[in-house]
This record gives structure tokens, sequence and C-alpha cells, in this order.
């Protein structure tokens, strides 16, 4: 479902039992026909030509089934189809309140979707709270390797950093090898640190929450955005998670190499934004995602944008909902200096 709440009316408290998100379920498919066989046509083409056009185009399909993306789950449950007044591109979206909890609009929020990097945050609040020394050099394996998504890394097997330069990396540009690495290197390993990642959402009260693995690579790593916007308002309590997930640029050296890296928010530069937490993710069985805690109109609220469809429309999403809460506040002060004139 989709709800827009005014400033002047309260909304629903987080932790309050909410109206269910309105989930449409996919069309049936329709039934394929089988045709029946029919007398073939001798062919003029030569066997040895035949068998050329037959590879030619078994390679063309291959290759277009390699190139075209996989529907998100979001698209595949339908919940592209539910329109909404600001003609969000996100299928699933929260905007809460950060002090009252007020629910200023919620559209999907109780889906359980893919959050791929999303996923950092906890890898980053359970490495902040472990208390594991931040100047411990840490050195990329063939393990942190993707075997997921077979994506790229900067950072080649054998670079050695610090925990703190491979924590700023996953927080700042989703640094897949450096988030991999720090579960991996986690007192226990992997299989300790996804065990540390499930008990703390469960703490947390997140209760549709489930991870895997610490990148968000896999799509197994799943959550609403009601619980994302409960991780989301405890990560911005920590000061190390503020900083490394806001700071548009980053410089590591690696030997006689330097490596720039840069936010992949591009609102963090934007000085018309101020942004306290963030973090994009995006698989294409997650679709583009987005969450922030953000100052709009002297009011500190969380967002949380999942499964946007175009590149860009994760923060085009973000942009229509600060004019809109923007244009609410003015009609609200406008409202009430009519008032004050008329008494």
């Amino acid at each position: 479902m989709f709800r827009l709440c005014a400033f002047a009316v309260l909304g629903v408290a987080l932790a309050a039992p909410g109206v269910h998100a309105a989930q449409r379920k996919p069309s049936p498919e329709k039934k394929q026909h089988v045709v029946g066989k029919r007398p073939v046509a001798k062919s003029s083409v030569t066997p040895r030509k035949k068998a050329s056009q037959t590879t030619a185009s078994r390679v063309a399909s291959t290759s277009a089934r390699a190139v075209a993306p996989r529907p998100s789950f979001g698209k595949l449950a339908g919940l592209h189809e539910l329109t909404d007044p600001l003609d969000l591109q996100s299928s699933v979206a929260l905007v809460v309140d950060q002090e009252t909890h007020e629910v200023l609009l919620s559209k999907n929020d109780h889906a359980v979707l893919p959050i791929a990097s999303l996923t950092k945050l906890m890898t980053g609040l359970i490495i902040s709270q472990s208390g594991l020394p931040m100047d411990e050099s840490i050195t990329i394996t063939e393990e942190d390797v993707d075997t997921e998504k077979g994506s790229s890394s900067r950072l080649k097997v054998g670079s050695t950093l610090s925990r703190r330069e491979m924590l700023h990396l996953a927080l700042m540009s989703s640094e897949n090898r450096a988030a991999h690495a720090l579960g991996r290197t986690y007192p226990g390993g992997i299989p300790a640190f996804v065990t540390q990642m499930n008990v703390k959402a469960r703490l947390l009260g997140m209760t549709d929450t489930r991870y895997v693995e610490p990148t968000g690579l896999s799509s197994r790593n799943q959550s609403s955005a009601r619980d994302l916007a409960v991780l989301v308002n405890v990560s911005h309590g920590d000061p190390v998670l503020r900083e490394f997930s806001t700071s548009p640029g980053y410089e590591v050296s690696l030997g006689k190499r330097t490596l720039q890296y840069n936010n992949t928010n591009l609102l963090v530069k934007n000085p018309a934004w101020d942004i306290g937490l963030q973090k994009t993710g995006y698989i294409s069985e997650a679709g583009r995602c987005l969450v922030m805690q953000t100052q709009i109109s002297g009011r500190k609220l969380i967002m949380v944008f999942l499964d946007s469809a175009g590149k860009l429309s994760r923060i085009g999403d973000a942009v229509r909902v600060r004019n809109w809460l923007e244009s609410m506040t003015s009609s609200h002060s406008q409202a009430t200096d009519e008032l004050v004139s008329k008494s």
C-alpha cells in the first residue's frame, strides 16, 4: 500500500503494528499451446552451412541471455504495479521521522526483498562494535574474490590495508572484497561473522531480516524497509559509520600505487543535502537501493528506497520525497501565518 501522512496528522509509530503493505501476486502465466507437428520442407541449405547457421544462432542466443539483466524480485512479485502520487520509481519506500517514529510515507514497506550492499551497514556495525584493532593489517586473498556475481575490484589479491581502511572502502564505495575480508578476518571467520550479523538483527527486532554473507552479493541477504529503517537509526548512532559512509572520497596507498575512491551516493557531494549516514546497493535481484539519515526542513528523517529500476532513479525518488516534504512544510507554515494574521 502507499500512504502519505501530512505533518499535522500523527503517523503510526515505527514499532507499532502497521497496515500490511499491498503485495500483488504476479499474474498467472499464460498456458502455452502445443503446436502439432507438421511436415518439414526440404532445406536448400547445405549441411555444413546449416550447421554453421545453427551454431551462430546458439551463440547469439547465449549472448543475449548473458546481457539481459535478471528481473528483480520486486518486479516478479508485481510490486511495481502499485502506483503512488509521487510517481516513485522504487517499488518499496519508507520515510520515518527519526525522533518521533512517525511514518510520513510508506509503500510496500513490509515486503521482504534482497538488499544488495545495504548489507554492508550491518557488516560495518559488527566490525565497529567488535573491539578488534582498527589499525591491524588485512590482506586480500583469493577467498575474497567474488564468485557469486563475478564483480571486479581494484583491490587485487595481495593488497594490504588496515581494518579501518577496509571498513571505510566498504561503507563509502561499497568495496566487496574489503567487506568480505572484514568478515573473513573476524574471530571464527565468515561463519561466525554471519552468525553475529543475524544475532544482531534479532536483538534489534529486525524479524524480516536474514544474512548469509557480509557483502550483499547474494540475493539471499534479505530484509524489509521497516527493518532497514531500524538498522539506519542504530547505525547513525555510531560515529565511525557516520563518518565513513558520508565521506565524499578517500585515498588509499598500496605500495607505489595510490587509489582514489569516491562515494557511491551522489547526494553526499550536494551542499543542499544534510546527510548523516547513507548506503547504496545494487544487484539485479534487488534493483537499485538506497538508505539515508538526513535532515529536511529542520526534521531528522530516515529514508529507505528499495528495488528502483533506473540507474539514478533512487536518487530521483529521494529528491521527489524531499520536494514533497518541503512543500508540505511550506503549506503548513503559510496556513499558520494566515490563522495568526486573522486572529
